[in-house]
């Protein structure tokens, strides 16, 4: 029997051998453009602010495809809630019907099952890239969907900021060391944005998204570890 006819068929082998390239990048694009629109929406109906939509598809848009990618990924990993009632499939059948010049060839497309299937692993493993956190030792500690640590465990507590940020950078995890707490950015580096001296942080969902407090003094606390006493806060606001 002919080995090559007889070639086991595996994720890894499929693109290779099944998949024309031109296909392959132009259902990868219409894919991403389905999940950003499907973030628009998860937006519109939980945040109620264009203005919201506006910068997350102005930050997309300066991005190249793979980035763009990633960048969909990070905010999923953040708001995981984007995927509760999606399917995957009507993602995927928006995008091959976007590829296809006619009906009967997105029929084709559908129905060939080992397309579907290699196409729905292809979302799945490029969009569903969750973090977690891990416990070494009684100390706490982040890893990424690779299993590269993003946080050494050296913490008594850690809570990941789940909040919409519209620039797309990088926000830093809430954590407790010593009994104080501070505020620490998942990059692999434990760099620290806000010293351990705080006897609580909680967050907020607009910016700056953290309250802090101190002293028996309360505050608003940024990203960048810049705290505002209450009161300060309030006269800025008035």
């Amino acid at each position: 029997m002919n080995n090559d006819m007889e070639r086991i068929i595996t994720q890894e082998n499929f693109e290779d051998t099944y998949v024309d390239s031109i296909e392959l990048e132009r259902i990868d694009k219409f894919v991403c453009d389905e999940m950003a629109r499907q973030i628009h929406r998860y937006i519109k109906a939980m945040k109620g602010s264009k203005n919201i939509m506006l910068k997350f598809e102005e930050q997309l848009a300066t991005l190249g495809a793979e980035e763009k990618e990633k960048a969909i990924a990070r905010y999923i990993d953040l708001n995981r809630k984007v995927l509760s009632g999606l399917d995957l499939k009507v993602v995927l059948a928006r995008a091959m019907a976007n590829y296809s010049d006619t009906f009967s060839y997105l029929m084709e497309l559908i129905n060939n099952k080992r397309k579907m299937t290699f196409y729905l692993e292809r979302i799945k493993e490029k969009y569903r890239q969750f973090h977690e956190v891990f416990e070494q030792d009684g100390k706490f500690g982040i890893k990424d969907h690779n299993g590269n640590i993003l946080l050494h465990p050296a913490y008594d507590f850690l809570r990941t900021p789940y909040v919409y940020v519209d620039d797309l950078r990088l926000m830093p995890v809430i954590a407790q060391r010593d009994g104080k707490m501070g505020l620490v950015l998942p990059d692999g580096n434990d760099t620290v944005v806000a010293d351990f001296v705080y006897e609580d942080i909680s967050l907020r969902d607009e910016p700056p998204y953290f309250e802090a407090w101190a002293d028996g003094k309360s505050g608003l606390l940024g990203a960048d570890g810049t705290f505002t006493p209450a009161e300060l806060a309030r006269d800025d606001a008035d």
